[in-house]
């Protein structure tokens, strides 16, 4: 079956063919979608810039009803749309249902948003004046999202762009047009007016740039590697549009001798492989001190035994296939550097074959590695993790924050003290005691330091910072 792009109000072809392969099953075609040109962006541009001064007038009431409608569709649709995520992008059922509510809770919570943002009346220090300060939109927002939450992540930029009335040219991943298909079929069908939001799919090195160059966005919301996020923070400084980057992490997951062994296990074991480790959260690096770490080998190692890597689709799967041919490799390659840097494969690491043929990789953990390796240092975005042993808590901070990155950082152990102390010192921009690294509600803050974040926060009541700018106007009474 045939896709295309929407611009403008209507479905259009593109100016070439995309095909969607299932990761799970390389004979099973997802969909033909139409890629996009730099043409395409020009008049979905257009489009948004047409539509902005209709949609901010359009009222609060009309723009958090239209959310709201989408934020139920994706719900009530959650089993559905999830069976077509997980067959495309290769995530577990469960998971990807479960992806698919999130993004219908954030599309009500900007629903609510829309009705909440707020301003102030202020006395001026000059007699006779009154001072308000408002917040207006942004205006035209392109929006670039990656293949690994094919429908969350565009949820919680699109949702708070339009909460904001702001309009939407949205460019997602070409891995996953499906997800991006469908979801651009119920924001079409919720009312919006003509040229509010716009899907153009095609390449980065295309319809990213033609985006990103565009003298008529006004600001860019990215999430994916930091390669291309620095690029993508040149281009946008070039022309002084504003930009807000999400790139990834090497996050830490430090382990206590004080820890509940089991909680430590199932912290590690969810965020270092499930979602097939595909999550800028990841728990890609496990520092474990000195009193715990040979009985916590021994029992992920035995949790590991006991998962199962199968079709994504197929009930009993704990972790599906990777994504596609070249993130594969991409893992493959990083067994071969850690084994050349003097780390131990303990597990896994191995390409499999299943039923079907797909991208099958087992979940690897080195041990007896050290923090400046490769694997250690740099994100591989895959069911691969690298345990690192440290003397004590001090050491196990010391070797956590130790990275370019600072997105999420969590710790296992029964110590307040402890807890308490990594929570204010560890450089993250998300912290967890006792939970998995990767997991944040939709209504809190997502965002990190150093390397993994440039801009404001995404999502909850701070989206509105990218999104909007603030007006402070003068009134002589």
């Amino acid at each position: 079956m045939g896709y295309q792009n929407y611009i403008a109000g209507q479905w259009a072809d593109g100016s070439g063919i995309l095909t969607n392969i299932n990761p799970s099953d390389t004979g099973d075609v997802v969909g033909e979608y139409a890629r996009g040109s730099a043409d395409d962006v020009d008049a979905a541009v257009a489009a948004a810039k047409a539509a902005l001064p209709g949609w901010r007038q359009i009222g609060i009431q009309k723009r958090a009803d239209i959310l709201d409608t989408i934020g139920r569709t994706l719900l009530e649709r959650r089993q559905e749309l999830g069976e077509l995520l997980a067959r495309e992008e290769g995530k577990t059922l469960p998971e990807a249902v479960g992806e698919v509510a999130r993004a219908g809770q954030i599309f009500k919570f900007f629903g609510g948003e829309a009705l909440r943002l707020s301003g102030q009346l202020v006395e001026s220090v000059r007699p006779g004046l009154e001072v308000t300060v408002t917040r207006e939109p942004l205006g035209v927002i392109g929006l670039i999202t990656p293949w690994n939450f094919p429908v969350a992540i565009p949820a919680w930029k699109i949702a708070p762009a339009l909460a904001y009335a702001n309009t939407v040219v949205f460019k997602p991943a070409e891995l996953v047009p499906g997800s991006a298909q469908a979801l651009a079929e119920i924001i079409a069908a919720a009312g919006l007016p003509t040229g509010v939001f716009n899907l153009v799919v095609g390449p980065g090195s295309v319809v990213g740039e033609a985006m990103v160059n565009h003298p008529d966005v006004d600001g860019i919301s990215f999430t994916g590697s930091v390669a291309t996020g620095a690029m993508i923070a040149q281009a946008a400084a070039k022309r002084l549009a504003r930009v807000q980057l999400e790139m990834g992490g090497k996050n830490p997951l430090v382990i206590l001798d004080d820890a509940d062994l089991e909680v430590a296990v199932e912290c590690a074991i969810n965020g270092a492989f499930f979602s097939t480790g595909q999550r800028c959260t990841a728990s890609s690096r496990l520092v474990v001190t000195a009193g715990i770490h040979d009985q916590f080998v021994e029992a992920i190692l035995k949790r590991m035994a006991g998962l199962t890597v199968d079709h994504a689709l197929k009930e009993g799967t704990d972790i599906g296939p990777v994504v596609d041919a070249a993130q594969l490799e991409q893992n493959r390659s990083y067994i071969d550097i850690g084994q050349a840097e003097g780390a131990t494969l303990a597990a896994g690491g191995e390409l499999l074959e299943r039923d079907t043929p797909g991208f099958y990789f087992s979940p690897a953990l080195f041990v007896e590695a050290t923090n400046d390796m490769r694997i250690s240092r740099e994100e591989i975005f895959g069911p691969v993790a690298s345990l690192i042993k440290a003397a004590d808590y001090d050491e196990a901070l010391s070797i956590a924050n130790d990275t370019e990155f600072g997105l999420s950082a969590g710790i296992v152990t029964t110590s307040l003290r402890h807890a308490t102390h990594f929570r204010n010192n560890a450089e993250a921009g998300m912290v967890m005691v006792n939970l998995p690294t990767a997991g944040v509600d939709y209504h809190v803050p997502f965002g990190g330091t150093k390397g993994s974040s440039l801009g404001t926060r995404e999502q909850g009541s701070y989206a509105k910072e990218f999104y909007t700018t603030v007006k402070t106007g003068y009134l002589l009474s």
